[in-house]
């Protein structure tokens, strides 16, 4: 709230021009501002004929109220072209959480920059300059303060989880998080100290209200460092959060969590096939001589696979399954997984995955597919196959 102090007692302005005036200039402090910018925050577009004149009139009555606190009528100095405000971090308190920030931001030791944000952090008191009625101030100034805010805070709670104090944190997030939902980073945050408090179902729980909201409002999904988040969170993963026995990871999440763990960077490129030269054996002539007894059988063009016509039946190993030889349609695929209840279809190709199969889809297809087709590519099936679900599909 845009207020005036003396030391001793603080009068919180009115709503009126004057207000929205010393707004303006103190946004601008030690520069100079515009009178026709000052005429577009009192008046809006539709500025009046004698909005000169009035502005004048806005400067005397704010002069006056500084005589009555003890502030030099000079403050407010009448520039060519517009007016200038004076002020430092001992008069205006936007300047002193900007150097503090300035401060903390340069520090290197971790609990000197986390105390110099909380004393910047403490000069806030919402609602921000609800008192001021300025369309073109809440409009273009307001959202840039509060960037400035959120960067802060963030900060701030990253700090408090490298401290490793994850079950303080806790309660102060929860309230952030609610008070910005769609803010998604405070989400994150949120979900890591749960996860790293123990609360594995409740960090989960907060990215299914995260998903829920985004969807309902906005139409979208959560972002990808969030759904890496939530991967890693499923896997167990120990970089994002403390360590979890076995018991508790499914066996599918253990065995996709061999790729690695989750990075909270950018996602890593996707694996690419050697390009290192294989030698093609030549096919065996249809009359040519048999192999010798005992030697391996030629190596197939594709790479380390067996060939595609299985050997004979032996009392030592069962008759191979024919059908694990041939190509995999995408369709049939996901034929059969509906039918199973782990898809459900939606309208135009679309598909809902239950949760443990999604974390082995994000896996399979960060590990690569192909192994079942040798390399090959079977022909296009008629709706899409596992390959083509968005990874947000769930």
């Amino acid at each position: 709230m845009l207020g005036v102090a003396d030391g001793r007692e603080s009068a919180v302005l009115q709503p009126s021009r004057p207000a929205a005036l010393l707004a303006a200039l103190l946004l601008h402090a030690n520069s100079v501002v515009s009178a026709e910018t000052l005429q577009r925050v009192i008046w809006g577009e539709d500025t009046p004929a004698q909005a000169k004149s009035a502005l004048h009139s806005c400067v005397l009555r704010l002069r006056r109220l500084f005589a009555k606190y003890g502030i030099s009528e000079n403050a407010i100095e009448a520039v060519p072209g517009g007016y200038r405000i004076t002020a430092d971090a001992e008069t205006l308190d936007l300047v002193e959480f900007r150097e503090l920030l300035s401060r903390a931001y340069a520090e290197k030791a971790p609990e000197s920059e986390l105390a110099l944000l909380r004393t910047a952090l403490d000069l806030w008191h919402p609602p921000l300059l609800a008192n001021v009625p300025s369309d073109l101030l809440h409009r273009d100034e307001v959202p840039r303060l509060h960037e400035e805010w959120l960067r802060a805070i963030e900060r701030v709670f990253d700090l408090e989880l490298a401290a490793g104090r994850h079950r303080q944190a806790v309660a102060e997030i929860l309230q952030t998080a609610r008070a910005h939902p769609l803010h998604e980073r405070f989400t994150e945050q949120l979900m890591e100290a749960l996860h790293r408090a123990g609360r594995r179902a409740e960090a989960l729980a907060e990215y299914r209200k995260t998903k829920e909201h985004l969807a309902h409002h906005l139409g979208v999904d959560p972002g990808p460092s969030l759904q890496r988040l939530e991967l890693a969170i499923l896997r167990g993963d120990a970089e994002t959060a403390a360590p979890t026995s076995s018991s508790d990871t499914p066996q599918v999440s253990r065995h996709a969590a061999k790729a690695g763990p989750a990075s909270v960077g950018p996602p890593a490129a996707p694996a690419r096939p050697s390009t290192r030269a294989r030698p093609t054996p030549a096919p065996p002539a249809a009359n040519g001589p048999a192999p010798a007894p005992g030697s391996p059988p030629p190596r197939p063009a594709g790479g380390d696979l067996p060939p595609a016509a299985p050997a004979a039946p032996s009392a030592e190993a069962p008759p191979a399954d024919p059908g694990d030889q041939a190509p995999i349609s995408g369709a049939r695929v996901l034929d059969r997984l509906v039918g199973a209840g782990l898809l459900e279809e939606g309208p135009r190709g679309h598909y809902r995955i239950h949760e443990l199969l999604r974390a082995f889809a994000r896996a399979a297809a960060a590990e690569g597919v192909g192994a079942r087709t040798g390399g090959r590519t079977p022909h296009p099936p008629s709706r899409p196959g596992a390959a083509e679900l968005h990874p947000t599909e769930a």
